[in-house]
């Protein structure tokens, strides 16, 4: 599944602020040089959806801070729906 993501690097604290329209707005303390923010945004996500490590990856946008993430579940559904109960839109 895909998903689109809008990353606030170099802030206070890793954080899924919520929606921003159709995009999940994720906040994380790493800077945005050398791939450190896309690997918290990663961590944080895999974290948060209970996914093996390795289930996330950037398919689009790595150096933007707007981003297209692949997501491989073998539960899509179970992962939406995580997502909407966590963080209503």
């Amino acid at each position: 599944m895909k998903l689109h993501v809008k990353v606030i690097p170099s802030s206070s604290k890793d954080t899924i602020a919520g929606w921003l329209e159709h995009c999940l707005k994720i906040k994380v303390q790493a800077p945005a040089e050398k791939g450190k923010a896309n690997k918290a945004v990663i961590r944080l996500l895999e974290k948060t959806l209970e996914l093996p490590r390795g289930s996330i990856e950037i398919s689009g946008g790595s150096t933007s801070t707007r981003k297209m993430l692949e997501i491989k579940s073998e539960d899509d559904n179970l992962v939406n729906k995580k997502l909407r109960d966590i963080y209503k839109p």
